[in-house]
């Protein structure tokens, strides 16, 4: 001890500890994108110390997976709002239909989940106490005519707010499109009143704006901030943002905006983040302002397969205005933050690097979905045994009904998606493998089947031309092998396919195959590339079935290193 005081002063000493206790807080990064994959469209809301997002899901199900989180890092996946196929499902629609553009808000006890449902219903409100679920039967709300409806909360007041028809449904321009809103009854959810127009085209029409959505309403220090995307999910995306005295308007647009885009940068920069845009705000731990948003990851121009992902960057208020990520031209890959770190046990890490089995031990994580509805006759867990059984059904993935079906996003630029898998097909239309799925009419399919009484291994690529599969590559067995293991690799736009009879003894069937065919410029669409488990019989009844004993995903891109 006296060693020590002739070392440090109080002063210095005071000053060691402040310094070393902000190191410590400080050295908490928040990671971008938070929530990497296909995580599109997010909308947050805060509970006290807790964090909740919802995500669109489109034609996948279960819909809208509810993500938890206490440090705005770390999150877990506590549920989902539509997991129910009573609820909804979204048998007929291709993989880009279904639900659009999901909010999330807490109000007196309840939360409230409002969505699209595109070609049925369109839009509805869910509600539930526990944000894990159970979620309410949607109740649909006929005089919301459009999408991305949101929710606003004032005092004893509520109000939707959505984007909707040009004005006497007569556009001036392609993507001319409305905000307008409704005061809302949150007890009886239905709308009260007549419908107020609150911005009409978007900040400036004589620029011809196109596509202003997502909006959402804050109240700050007297103002009411409308935000909303302008400019498209693509390259041109941006969030801007007006403001009123008065909920209804009239609001007067921020001279600065767009307050967020990426869309003046040089496209041939290093790692870009672009498209940014369909934002959201929370207040941080720090009592900050933070806003979460999508935007993508190219490998190349405008490529990438990984879909629209959530990112987060700091907000500040400047001359009563929030702007997002004001420090930076670039969105970055992390920012360090001031609070301490909240991890989840035993949680599947949703950013940054990672590597990950599932074994089927006893109920099939959250991490899958099916396509368009969970109809569980196609599939059971063999717990005692630990493994998968998924039957082989005449539904194909070319179609729009619910085949057999289990896929999990692809989350890193450069991924790994290996198989366990026992299966002996008794004719050449049964096939069960692994896929990498992008949509009905772009994917790969490695499986294992038998041709010409021999057992084969064989890799697909579908044809938009034709909506079927042609044959790539195949290889047969001499002797019936039953187990196989089957594995994927991207490394940005190639992909290679590769399978073993022995763990780890790997033999290539195709190498660096064409990535861009399930890109979102050639694919179309607004969804990510998923791995998948799928079995099939082609158009055929089958009592087959197959059974997958394990599924391991990594992902280990160079920006997260």
């Amino acid at each position: 001890m006296m060693i020590y005081k002739k070392l440090f002063s109080y002063t210095s000493l005071i000053f060691a500890l402040t310094f070393f206790s902000s190191k410590a807080f400080s050295q908490l990064t928040l990671p971008n994108p938070i929530l990497s994959g296909f995580y599109p469209d997010p909308a947050i809301c805060k509970v006290g110390s807790d964090y909740y997002v919802v995500n669109s899901t489109f034609s996948f199900f279960p819909g809208l997976p509810v993500l938890h989180s206490k440090d705005l890092k770390n999150w877990r996946q506590i549920g989902s709002v539509i997991t129910r196929p009573s609820q909804m499902d979204f048998m007929g629609e291709t993989v880009s239909r279904g639900l659009f553009a999901p909010a999330i808000n807490y109000h007196n006890g309840l939360f409230y989940v409002t969505c699209t449902d595109i070609d049925n219903g369109g839009n509805f409100v869910v509600t539930a106490k526990n944000p894990a679920g159970p979620w309410s039967d949607p109740v649909y709300i006929r005089e919301v005519r459009g999408i991305d409806p949101s929710l606003f909360f004032d005092d004893n007041k509520a109000y939707i707010i959505y984007n909707s028809n040009p004005p006497d449904n007569k556009s001036l321009y392609s993507g001319h499109r409305t905000l307008r809103m409704y005061e809302f009854d949150a007890v009886n959810l239905k709308v009260i009143g007549e419908e107020t127009l609150l911005v009409n085209g978007g900040v400036d029409i004589s620029k011809k704006p196109i596509w202003i959505e997502g909006p959402h309403i804050y109240k700050r220090e007297g103002w009411y901030y409308l935000m909303a995307a302008e400019g498209g999910t693509a390259v041109n995306h941006s969030e801007v943002v007006l403001r009123s005295k008065n909920p209804r308007g009239p609001y007067i647009a921020y001279e600065k905006n767009p307050i967020l885009t990426q869309r003046h940068l040089d496209p041939n920069r290093k790692n870009p983040i672009t498209s940014t845009g369909h934002a959201d705000l929370v207040e941080g731990p720090d009592g900050k302002t933070y806003a979460i948003f999508i935007a993508v990851r190219p490998y190349e121009g405008d490529y990438y397969n990984t879909g629209r992902e959530t990112f987060i960057a700091p907000v500040k208020w400047i001359d009563g205005w929030p702007v997002i990520n004001p420090d930076n031209e670039e969105v970055l890959y992390e920012y360090p933050v001031s609070w301490k770190e909240h991890k989840f046990k035993n949680s599947i890490p949703l950013n940054g690097n990672f590597d990950y089995k599932f074994d089927f031990k006893d109920s099939l994580n959250s991490q899958f979905l099916f396509l368009r509805t969970n109809k569980a006759d196609w599939y059971s867990l063999q717990t005692r045994k630990n493994y998968l059984t998924m039957n082989l059904s005449p539904e194909t993935i070319m179609g729009a009904a619910n085949p057999s079906f289990l896929g999990k996003r692809q989350q890193h630029l450069t991924s790994e998606a290996i198989v366990e898998m026992d299966f002996s097909a008794k004719q050449d239309n049964e096939k069960a493998g692994l896929t990498i799925f992008q949509n009905e009419t772009h994917f790969y399919y490695i499986c294992k089947s038998v041709k010409n009484g021999k057992e084969v291994i064989q890799l697909f690529k579908s044809n938009p031309k034709t909506k079927e599969m042609d044959l790539i590559e195949e290889t047969s067995f001499n002797e019936p092998v039953k187990k196989v293991y089957l594995k994927i690799n991207s490394n940005k736009d190639k992909y290679s396919f590769s399978y073993a009879t022995k763990k780890n003894d790997w033999q290539t069937l195709g190498k660096d195959l064409d990535g861009k065919f399930l890109s979102t410029r050639v694919a179309g669409g607004f969804v990510g590339a998923l791995y998948g488990m799928y079995t099939t019989s082609l158009g055929v009844k089958s009592t087959n079935a197959a059974q997958f004993k394990w599924f391991n995903y990594s992902g280990n891109d160079e920006t997260f290193k």
